[in-house]
């Protein structure tokens, strides 16, 4: 009987400790006047942030670690509550950065993006799980950030960022960090941070390597300063077209965050007139100087000639997102669905199916009677590479007993590169190889996988 009774007050005491941790809890979330995260799907006002002066006895448990740094002290701390931080993409680099920032104790989070979280994002970007997949990423990072610090207020916007929102939206931040993949959205933040007088710190990876700095802050340049004309859209590479090993946006997000949280604690920051390089196979990083502030700048020179957002997708002529991008090369007759391909196989046709990707992606996947022959060999016309596609041109005539030209149908990931080999083969038709019909499958792979074949790989 004694046994149970104390086992009863020792379940007792341990209610009681939940329930103080809960009221303790409660009241932090109170003395920040913490936002929930409630989707935004507009840009609305947000109340003014509560200004702190002092730290209770939470926050100097939970933040004791950085508080005994000389660079940051009580006084940094106090200032790093007060400040509000708009992450720009909630992907790669946005995830360890807002992770960093919300566990730093930074006082307020807008977390901005219009994408849903998909199978292909969980290897980088650590905010998402399995278990939010289909979900706004604003969302599963906004619920996973507030599961590490509570007294953060986060406020998730499930909004792609244009001209008519971007100001408002901006102006109510302190600091901007653009961790979008897209070169308008560069442009867009770019000259929205410069015409609302806010600190930009951005940084970008790809494959191996990544880059970072710091615009618009203590009389560096901005980011039309060093690129006052958007790259040629076809020379622009992103993750989806490229790859990236998702520790590479990782260390470069938590770079990111390191420059955010001195400049929100007023240590200032190391990179507003240079650019960090980091080279992941080497293992390298390296620092260059930036060109200064131009004073011919269309955006923030003394005659500035973009006084108000414009279109960036215009300007830079491709769309302001990180999927891979759909190019137009050719004419409608120079090309055929993946079901009319479909239809060519079934009726057994003689033809020759040549595969354009990098070994790389064909070893990921491929269609087993296709030849595989990658764009940049074509481009360079390399003999051994040329022979091959001679040789089974040949190949194909003699067992098929073709005496008319062989049709040639080409295939990529996408249908981009695709395209560019069937412009490259046009020339060498005749000439380097025999005359060829060329046609270029719409959609590539990724079609075929969607509308031929669902159990082909996707990637």
């Amino acid at each position: 009987m004694d046994d149970t009774i104390l086992s009863l007050k020792t379940k007792l005491l341990d209610k009681e400790r939940e329930i103080a941790d809960l009221k303790k809890k409660l009241d932090q979330m109170e003395k920040g006047n913490s936002i929930s995260t409630e989707l935004q799907e507009k840009v609305t006002d947000l109340p003014p942030l509560k200004s702190t002066t002092t730290l209770n006895n939470d926050d100097i448990m939970r933040y004791s670690r950085q508080l005994l740094l000389p660079q940051l002290g009580v006084k940094g701390q106090v200032s790093l509550s007060n400040k509000s931080v708009l992450v720009v993409g909630c992907g790669g680099l946005g995830c360890p950065l807002a992770q960093y920032l919300a566990a730093a104790g930074i006082g307020r989070l807008g977390l901005l993006d219009y994408d849903l979280v998909d199978m292909s994002n969980l290897h980088r970007q650590v905010l998402h799980t399995e278990l939010t997949l289909g979900q706004p990423k604003a969302l599963s990072a906004a619920q996973a950030i507030s599961r590490l610090n509570s007294v953060v207020q986060c406020v998730p916007y499930h909004i792609q960022l244009s001209r008519e929102n971007a100001i408002k939206l901006i102006q109510q931040y302190d600091i901007v960090a653009d961790c979008s993949d897209n070169v308008p959205t560069r442009y867009l933040v770019n000259d929205a941070c410069v015409l609302t007088g806010k600190p930009l710190v951005s940084a970008s990876a790809l494959r191996m390597e990544g880059q970072l700095t710091v615009y618009n802050y203590r009389g560096g340049p901005c980011y039309r300063c060093l690129y006052p004309s958007p790259p040629p859209p076809e020379t622009v590479t992103n993750c989806s077209d490229g790859g990236v090993l998702g520790v590479v946006p990782g260390i470069m997000g938590c770079l990111q965050a390191l420059e955010v949280l001195k400049i929100a604690s007023g240590q200032g920051s190391s990179f507003e007139k240079q650019l960090l390089m980091f080279d992941g196979q080497d293992g390298r990083f390296r620092s260059i100087r930036l060109r200064a502030k131009q004073s011919e700048c269309a955006v923030c020179g003394e005659t500035p000639t973009v006084t108000q957002l414009q279109d960036y997708e215009r300007f830079c002529g491709s769309a302001a997102t990180d999927k891979c991008r759909r190019l137009n090369l050719l004419t409608k007759e120079q090309r055929v669905s993946v079901q009319e391909y479909k239809e060519i196989l079934d009726s057994s046709t003689p033809h020759l199916l040549l595969d354009v990707r990098p070994k790389v992606e064909v070893d990921i996947c491929h269609l087993p009677f296709s030849i595989n022959i990658p764009l940049a060999s074509l481009e360079e016309k390399k003999s051994e590479h040329i022979a091959q596609l001679k040789d089974k041109i040949c190949e194909l005539k003699q067992q098929r007993g073709i005496k008319s030209e062989v049709p040639v149908f080409v295939v990529c990931k996408l249908g981009n590169d695709s395209q560019k080999a069937v412009q490259v083969l046009e020339k060498m038709s005749g000439r380097d190889i025999e005359e060829v019909t060329l046609k270029d499958i719409s959609g590539g792979l990724m079609a075929w996988a969607n509308k031929i074949d669902p159990s082909f790989p996707q990637y």
